[in-house]
C-alpha cells in the first residue's frame, strides 16, 4: 500500500511503519493470533485496524508460516521472522530489517497483535508524544477508573510527569504496582509503542535490566538506559486478548459466533 501522509503535529516523522508482532506460542491462548473472530483470524482484526489508521505501510512480523499466510491471504504484507526470537521489539526489529533494508522509514509503530479492538485513532495518537523533541520512544496511558484497576497486577501503571499543555508526559517509571501514592491520577499503561528506528536498534541492543526483569516489563530497560520515554494520553483501554474468557467476550463483540 502507499505511504500515507503523517497527521497533523508529526512533521518530523518524515515515513512511519506500522509492524504488528505476532506468533503462535502463547502459554494462557495458544494460537491466538489465529483465534477465530466473526469469521476471521484475530490478526486479520489487528491488520485491518492498523490499516484504517492510513498512517504508512502495515507489515505483520509472522513467527510462524500459518499467520504469515493468514495476512497475505487478505492481500497484506507478512514478514517471516524466527519464532524464537525474546520479544516482540526484537520482533519488529528483524521484520524491519528484512523489510526496509534501505532505511526509508523513520519511526516504527510496535502494535500488539492481540487487540482485535484498538481504535485507528488510538494508533495515530502515538505518533504525536513521538514527534516532541528528544523522545526515543513513545506510548499510550489511560486514567484508571477504580480501585479494583489500581490494584490489579497484571494492569501496568504509567508514573508520569506532565509537561506543557498536559497532552503529553515524561514516562519516569513503570510498575504493576499502585503507583504513585497521594493524591493525583492513576494511568493504564496501553501496550502500544513508537520508535524512532535509531531508538529501536539501540533498544534491542541492550541487556535485559535488573527491574525489567523483576517487575516483567520490557520498557524499564529503555528508562534504564536513560532512553527517554513519552506518554500520550487516550480516555480508554483497548480490551485485549489474553485468555479464553477474553476471547469470548471479544467474539460477542465483534459479532461472531461466542
Amino acid at each position: 500500500m502507499p505511504t500515507a501522509s503523517p497527521p497533523p503535529g508529526v512533521s518530523s516523522l518524515r515515513n512511519p511503519i506500522v509492524i504488528i508482532p505476532a506468533r503462535l506460542a502463547a502459554t494462557r491462548l495458544p494460537g491466538k493470533p489465529l483465534a477465530d473472530i466473526a469469521g476471521e483470524a484475530m490478526i486479520v482484526h489487528v491488520w485491518r485496524r492498523a490499516v484504517a489508521a492510513a498512517i504508512g505501510p502495515v507489515v505483520v512480523a509472522a513467527g510462524d508460516p500459518a499467520i504469515a499466510a493468514a495476512i497475505r491471504a487478505v492481500g497484506g504484507t507478512a514478514v517471516d521472522t524466527d519464532p524464537d526470537l525474546p520479544s516482540g521489539s526484537d520482533r519488529i526489529a528483524a521484520a524491519l530489517a528484512t523489510h526496509d533494508p534501505g532505511e526509508r522509514h523513520d519511526a516504527v509503530i510496535n502494535l500488539q497483535g492481540d487487540l482485535p479492538e484498538i481504535a485507528p485513532e488510538a494508533i495515530r495518537a502515538v505518533l504525536a508524544p513521538l514527534a516532541v523533541a528528544g523522545t526515543d520512544i513513545a506510548t499510550l496511558a489511560a486514567p484508571i477508573a477504580d480501585a479494583a484497576e489500581a490494584a490489579n497486577p497484571d494492569v501496568v501503571k504509567a508514573v508520569v510527569e506532565p509537561e506543557g499543555d498536559g497532552r503529553t508526559a515524561r514516562a519516569l517509571y513503570f510498575s504493576r504496582h499502585a503507583v504513585p501514592s497521594g493524591a493525583g491520577p492513576l494511568w493504564h499503561h496501553i501496550g502500544l509503542y513508537a520508535f524512532r528506528r535509531a531508538a529501536l536498534a539501540r533498544f534491542v541492543a541492550l541487556p535485559p535490566g535488573v527491574l525489567e526483569r523483576r517487575e516483567r516489563l520490557e520498557q524499564l530497560r529503555a528508562l534504564a538506559a536513560g532512553m527517554t520515554v513519552r506518554v500520550g494520553f487516550v480516555d480508554t483501554v483497548p480490551p485485549g486478548v489474553d485468555s479464553p474468557a477474553d476471547l469470548a467476550a471479544a467474539r460477542q463483540r465483534l459479532g461472531g459466533a461466542g
